[in-house]
């Protein structure tokens, strides 16, 4: 087992000594960071600033508990804890909060994120894993209060995981599963649900967890009594506290910011207690400051009053800190000098020393970042300044330009697409050459704003081969949920990084039985029931894939997903992008839905998802057997899925393929199910048999209806077959079962503007929706809520009756 804290620091006393000043100093070049960073925003440098003054202590005692391998997933206050790990320096700090788009300066997001969100990087540039357990690791922060919480347990649950589960290449993710998942989280923010969600079930799977919270007082302005239903949090958590004999519960520890011993003691039992008896540990950290206040918006002294206000500076930790080291002498015994650590002179001389240093990375980071602006500044403008030449209304722009006090990339765009706007039309050398230096330049701020939404490594899922389904006389005709069971069972058997895990998932083998048998064969690892907590087990899914597994996330019903829809647009969508390529959490979300019955059964909230979950594949097969393709391509890829099984799907008869398990099914490629010459009808998922039954009854009255299956709908008709159907037809009608103006508005964005399909159009594209509201749960709900065979027949058909009025006579 790893060693603890507790097992290790066994130092003599010159090694203590040099310990306490290192911490000293680093904590004071932190708060130096803080009160310089404060500056350099009001001084209009910067936007935004937001800090970590106050929390220097227990972070700095934080880091001394964590090890190579052992992850962070915390909030936008923790710049102590990361310079003390060595995930940030003062050019760092500083390049983060002038939004430097350089990732080698600013390797948390490259100016991504705003300042006070950390990150390490857990991928080669190849997009490769590194090996986790050589580094400390930080889960890319995200600003949104408690957000970070899910994740976290998924973080603490893989080293549970890697107890039991070994496959090729694990080592580079854990050591026996000793590490541990620190959280940390402001005290106001408890008091949302997602932080009650995660402590519940780190207590229920005994993970090995350690939740520090950072206690000032306030949320924002609002005092803590009026977030919760006691002040003292730790007296709300004290029945979460273990028993003894009993695996549930977690350990509950409150303790003084500025209390350097007792955080000492706090934090090194916490670490023995995460690691090597795999308990949850919550410290309450109380008595913590915010010198400057919540953050550069604002002053605190709007709202704290003189005692507060008094309080703080009298019981600021890095004061107490001080006042402590130099209070401290120590004897061998009674003959033997006495021994002390610093005195308040040598201490002072590190305060001046900070601030020197912190100003000269300051100065260092504003350089770095001025240059790139100016080397783009030196290309583009003497370029508009040889087109000014011969043309006054340039000049004019020109010399707006040169009157901006400073200079943002976005200035020297904007001087560049003006000028091109005013002399549009004229072909000179100039302007030629202008243009081209514009389209470069562009081109590497696309780059630097817009790249790695998705995966651009070797893995992504567009590189999967395509692995087409075999068939033979001898197949099997099954039920769908069979299919779906038995590619599952391929699945487990050949990936060993692998898990499933949802609410009854394990036991039961899932509501419809496409897990059946697989917890007994499988072990309940890899095969796990959870509770009924969505926001949690979409975070278990992203926590465990951060740290190299290949977890499937289910949630019951799609209806359900609303519950884990924020850390799926929050959190898992934004990995790649708000990391620029540095993280990755490919975890397939699984759920099924569509067509059932009832208001919370039988819901398609596509629209809502579609738009909030940019960055995740969704995927909407027709059938199990389209659904276990999917599987086996996403899990060949590193990128995160949603995949929507029909929930009518799994009684039906689907002919099972002989290669299951091993066939896959393209993502971003539509498959055109029924050919036809009069009308294209674009569908996916359930509503598709509807469709292809409305397309059988329009051909018995002369209507040739093509039938697409869109299957994938991000990313969506790579080929742009679609359009190459209507420039055939010339007629488009697009039939979902969202409301209206929901995935259908997005299909024909797709459509008519991506693949310019408006220019072969003869009639006016027609969308056929659900109704806006949900369905009803009588057993004629789904007919009158959601497009039904007659409904797409009808509105098909009365398409052709307004061209055609005496071949196609009215129906009413």
């Amino acid at each position: 087992m790893q060693e603890t804290f507790i097992d290790t620091e066994i130092l003599s006393f010159q090694e203590f000594r040099h310990e306490i000043i290192e911490s000293y100093r680093l904590a004071r070049i932190s708060r130096e960071m803080s009160y310089l960073g404060r500056r350099e925003v009001l001084t209009g440098k910067a936007k935004f600033g937001i800090f970590g003054d106050g929390k220097e202590l227990p972070q700095l005692t934080m880091a001394k508990v964590f090890k190579d391998g052992d992850f962070r997933s915390g909030y936008y206050r923790d710049q102590t804890f990361a310079l003390a790990v060595g995930a940030l320096t003062i050019e760092s700090f500083f390049a983060q909060l002038y939004a430097d788009t350089s990732v080698e300066r600013e390797p948390a997001s490259a100016g991504r994120q705003m300042n006070g969100h950390y990150a390490t990087r857990s991928l080669n540039p190849d997009g490769s894993w590194k090996d986790l357990t050589a580094q400390k690791n930080i889960s890319a922060d995200i600003s949104p209060t408690a957000g970070q919480m899910p994740r976290l347990l998924g973080l603490a649950q893989a080293s549970n995981v890697y107890k039991s589960v070994k496959f090729p290449g694990s080592e580079k993710f854990s050591k026996d599963g000793n590490e541990i998942a620190f959280g940390t989280i402001g005290d106001a923010s408890t008091a949302e649900g997602h932080f009650w969600e995660t402590l519940n079930a780190a207590c229920a799977l005994q993970v090995p967890m350690i939740i520090s919270i950072w206690d000032d007082g306030y949320g924002i302005s609002v005092p803590t009594q009026n977030q919760r239903a006691k002040t003292d949090i730790a007296e709300m958590l004290s029945g979460f506290q273990r028993k003894e004999g009993e695996a549930q519960g977690c350990e509950v520890m409150q303790v003084k910011a500025w209390d350097y011993p007792a955080l000492m003691d706090v934090y090194a039992t916490a670490e023995m207690l995460a690691r090597e008896q795999r308990v949850p540990v919550v410290i309450h950290v109380i008595e913590v400051t915010q010198p400057q206040g919540h953050s550069t918006s604002g002053s605190h002294e709007r709202y704290k009053d003189e005692n507060r206000l008094r309080f703080e500076s009298d019981f600021d930790c890095l004061d107490k800190f001080k006042e402590w080291i130099v209070g401290y002498s120590f004897k061998f015994d009674e003959d033997s000098e006495l021994q002390t650590i610093a005195t308040k002179e040598e201490l002072d001389e590190i305060d001046a020393d900070a601030k020197v240093k912190v100003k000269e990375g300051q100065k260092k980071a504003w350089v770095r970042y001025q240059k790139a602006i100016a080397e783009t500044k030196n290309i583009l403008v003497p370029l508009v300044q040889a087109v000014a030449q011969s043309n006054p209304d340039v000049t004019a722009h020109l010399d707006k330009f040169g009157s901006l006090i400073s200079v943002s990339k976005k200035d020297i765009f904007h001087l560049v697409r003006k000028t091109l706007l005013t002399v549009r039309g004229v072909q000179s050398e100039a302007v030629a050459l202008l243009k081209q230096a514009f389209e470069e330049v562009a081109a590497n701020e696309t780059e630097n704003y817009s790249s790695h939404l998705y995966s651009e490594s070797q893995w992504r899922a567009t590189n999967v081969p395509v692995i087409k389904p075999v068939y033979s006389e001898n197949s099997a005709i099954v039920d769908g949920r069979v299919v779906i069971r038995n590619n599952f069972d391929k699945i487990f058997s050949k990936y060993p990084d692998a898990l499933i895990f949802g609410e009854d998932s394990g036991n039961i083998g899932d509501v419809n039985q496409g897990l059946e048998g697989l917890q007994e064969k499988y072990g309940a690892v890899r095969i796990a029931d959870t509770g009924i907590r969505e926001a949690t087990i979409l975070g278990q899914g992203i926590g465990l894939a951060m740290r190299g597994l290949r977890p499937i996330a289910e949630i019951q019903y799609l209806d359900y997903i609303l519950y884990c829809l924020q850390g799926m647009s929050d959190d898992l969508a934004t990995v790649q992008y708000r990391t620029k390529g540095g993280q990755k959490a490919p975890v397939i979300i699984r759920t099924r839905g569509h067509r059932l019955e009832g208001v919370w059964h039988s819901g398609s909230p596509m629209a809502g998802i579609l738009n909030l979950a940019k960055g995740i594949n969704i995927l909407v097969p027709r059938n199990l057997t389209i659904a276990a393709g999917f599987y086996n391509t996403m899990l060949q890829s590193d990128e995160p899925a949603l995949i929507v099984e029909c929930l009518n799907g799994y009684r039906l008869k689907e002919k099972q393929p002989d290669n299951i398990g091993e066939f896959t099914v393209p993502v971003g490629k539509v498959e055109i199910t029924s050919p036809g010459t009069d009308v294209t009808l674009v569908t996916y998922g359930s509503t598709w048999r509807i469709v292809t039954e409305a397309a059988e009854q329009l051909a018995k009255v002369g209507i040739s209806a093509e039938v697409i299956d869109i299957q994938s709908l991000i990313p969506f008709d790579l080929s742009h077959d679609i359009v190459t159907s209507i420039k055939k037809t010339n007629r488009l009608v697009i039939i979902d079962e969202d409301v209206e103006g929901g995935t259908s508005a997005f299909i024909l964005q797709q459509v008519l503007e991506k693949q310019k399909a408006f220019r072969f159009l003869d009639s006016e594209p027609l969308t056929i929706s659900a109704e806006n509201h949900r369905p009803a749960y009588a057993t004629d709900g789904d007919y009158f809520s959601k497009p039904s065979v007659d409904d797409v027949v009808e509105k098909v058909y009365k398409l052709f009756n307004e061209i055609n009025l005496e071949k196609y006579p009215s129906i009413y």
